[in-house]
């Protein structure tokens, strides 16, 4: 058995925490919490039995084991946002079809990571994260070694042990098989060597870096990634280091890889919500993969889920959550206003569709909850600074020529225009709201001033036109060229329509095009477009979600294969300029040290680069927004923060219930 390597330095350790206390874990069967129920039988003698009356069904008829069997020793208890509830019902919301319908699911329903964030935090380190899938963890202050104690007892959804086993084939299996991951994250590495992990015993694991990881454990809980996703009992009929025939399995899929074919069973992160076989350790379980052509995804309960009330009634109280797949926007903010939805806020809550959210409050029967934006920045336009066409690459990198599409864009038009007057000029920086707040940062360049823009473009060396008034290249064209946005993202389209009506003005044109969220996604991946436009991540969070202050990741979609580059350490990509490279040490130098303090003075040096460098083009801050809850569904939070990490999700959902 692997051993952990000694450690003499002193360790923080860290309990499961539910609510608004440091929840004591609990054993079911004779525990005085339960003194409503028997403990050797499964029947509810009170109001509020300890489980679910379907499943309490399902135990009386032989299909289930019982619920103390069910549990594990220590149960991670949650504290309601406002009361304890009951059981039954479903919660009705909506994904877009063709968008990244993963994203909403985990938002609701699949964020379980060894650890989580806080409900609702703000604080985004170390600080702000407690135990979750793990019972308990510990970590040496050096921040080179985590240890993670798991729940003895602890369940997949379909019955089968969850332990260390599975964390270890996530590890030997998945994140060192270089047909998997031929990249590692980041956070998993330390001074670009990867994680080493070690089990213990059955119930724990220990995370070991080469040097101080002192993001780790705000990256794990903001993250995850596939580390508590992969059930090595299920998934390791489809890998070659232990399937007997992976041939004959790979033939009978009609696949041509055993990639391909553990892809498909939802053994990566990008398809982890596409086979509605694979075992979960979520709260409820998908009947069909969200790739499927279905008008209507239902989860349900899964009977072995781990947390409790604190009556020790298991969780969820929910049956189901039924996720509605629609193609448009409008048609989602239509079920919300007929009241067919019951908490949502993702795509609906902006302040264009408030007065008509507002005007059917009372027939809907639903009152309104904040949402408190973490991105700073929307819309963001991101030129192609590593494009592909040589002339593109040149004109898009130089600065002035960004400078002077900056000041040509007339901001509070659009503002008022399309956010309702609800914003301010803002280029893509931290929030006001953040610690890392640079008021020249936010605000330079957004003046709209059509001579400035002239004079800058000019400047860039495009001050000859042709007889229609546009800007010449280069290469003697005319500057012309392709905005890509995702048509999911209505103000974002309206938004760059009105931008592209100013930059005619300075003799600059584009063309906008709307695309589906997978062909947009895909082509800058790829590396195909000429500038796209998204919101800014990391207005609450630049630590951990540095993309627009240099390229970080796909997020940086100004610089896509320069951001390859960094990920592989420069076996792939484009090696970008001096001034981003030092920007990529500095991180490193982040990564690789405990210290709060020097890495928030490291990732000043980062922003103030990334302030003279000015690598995008922003239009407004976000302002927050609502979302919708019904009034006979319960225990959501007045006010949610949204875009640092999954939410509602920290909010632990299991706890919602219907009166």
């Amino acid at each position: 058995m692997m051993q952990t390597r000694p450690s003499t330095l002193p360790r923080r350790q860290f309990l499961a925490w539910g609510g608004g206390t440091m929840a004591t874990a609990i054993a079911l069967g004779g525990c005085d919490m339960l003194d409503d129920t028997d403990p050797g039988t499964t029947e509810p003698t009170g109001a509020k039995g300890r489980e679910a009356p379907d499943l309490a069904a399902q135990v009386e008829a032989g299909e289930l084991p019982p619920v103390e069997e069910r549990l594990p020793s220590t149960p991670l208890v949650v504290e309601p946002n406002d009361e304890v509830g009951r059981y039954g019902g479903a919660w009705r919301t909506a994904v877009l079809k063709q968008a990244n319908a993963s994203a909403w699911v985990e938002d609701t329903i699949g964020y379980e990571h060894l650890v989580r964030f806080l409900p609702n935090t703000t604080d985004l380190t170390a600080a702000g994260v407690t135990a979750n899938v793990a019972e308990s963890f510990e970590y040496n202050d050096e921040g080179t070694e985590y240890t993670f104690r798991l729940r003895n007892g602890m369940r997949w959804s379909d019955g089968e042990p969850f332990t260390a086993d599975d964390i270890m084939f996530w590890y030997e299996a998945v994140f060192l098989n270089e047909d998997l991951t031929p990249a590692k994250a980041n956070w998993l590495t330390s001074a670009g060597a990867p994680v080493t992990v070690q089990k213990v015993d059955e119930q724990t694991v220990t995370f070991i870096f080469d040097e101080p990881n002192g993001l780790f454990l705000a990256k794990l809980a903001q993250e995850g990634d596939l580390i508590t996703r992969v059930p090595k009992h299920y998934l390791q009929q489809f890998h070659p280091d232990f399937a007997e025939d992976i041939d004959s399995t790979i033939s009978d899929a009609g696949l041509s890889t055993w990639v391909e074919l553990f892809e498909a069973k939802g053994g990566t992160f990008t398809t982890r919500f596409n086979n509605a076989e694979l075992p979960t350790l979520c709260g409820w379980s998908l009947d069909h993969g969200v790739n499927e052509d279905v008008q209507e995804l239902v989860a349900r309960r899964n009977p072995y889920y781990w947390k409790v009330d604190p009556d020790g009634s298991q969780l969820p109280y929910l049956d189901e959550v039924r996720y509605a797949v629609v193609s448009e926007t409008e048609t989602l903010v239509l079920n919300a206003v007929n009241g067919e939805i019951d908490f949502h806020f993702p795509n609906i809550g902006d302040a264009a569709n408030r007065p008509l959210l507002a005007d059917n409050q009372e027939s809907a029967d639903y009152h309104f909850v904040t949402t408190v934006k973490s991105h700073s920045t929307v819309p963001v336009i991101h030129l192609n600074l590593s494009h592909q066409d040589p002339v593109k690459r040149e004109i898009f990198n130089n600065k002035d020529f960004r400078i002077g599409l900056s000041h040509a864009i007339d901001r509070q038009t659009i503002i008022d225009a399309v956010y309702a007057r609800q914003g301010e000029p803002f280029q893509a920086a931290p929030r006001p709201e953040s610690d890392f707040y640079d008021e020249e940062m936010a605000t330079q360049y957004t003046e709209f001033d059509l001579d400035l823009a002239n004079e800058h473009l000019d400047r860039a060396g495009y001050s000859e036109t042709n007889s229609d008034g546009m800007r010449l290249g280069p290469d003697g064209n005319p500057i012309s060229f392709d905005v890509e946005v995702a048509s999911q993202r209505g103000p974002d389209v309206d938004t760059m329509e009105l931008v592209r009506q100013q930059w005619l003005a300075v003799g600059i044109e584009v063309s906008v095009s709307p695309e589906d969220m997978s062909l947009f996604l895909e082509r800058q991946a790829g590396n195909h477009h000429d500038a796209a436009v998204h919101f800014a991540v990391g207005g609450l969070n630049a630590l951990l979600h540095p993309s627009l202050y240099f390229p970080y990741d796909t997020f940086s979609r100004y610089a896509v294969p320069w951001a390859q580059w960094y990920a592989s350490r420069g076996e792939s990509g484009q090696e970008p300029p001096e001034a981003v490279r030092r920007q990529m040490d500095l991180y490193d130098q982040i990564t690789t040290t405990a210290s709060a303090d020097d890495q928030n003075a490291l990732m000043q040096e980062i922003l103030a680069i990334a302030k003279e460098e000015f690598y995008t083009i922003g239009v407004t801050l976000w302002e927050g927004g609502v979302g919708i809850v019904k009034n006979d569904f319960h225990n959501v939070p007045a006010e949610l923060t949204t875009g640092a990490y999954s939410n509602p999700a920290t909010t632990n959902p299991c706890q919602y219930f219907r009166s």
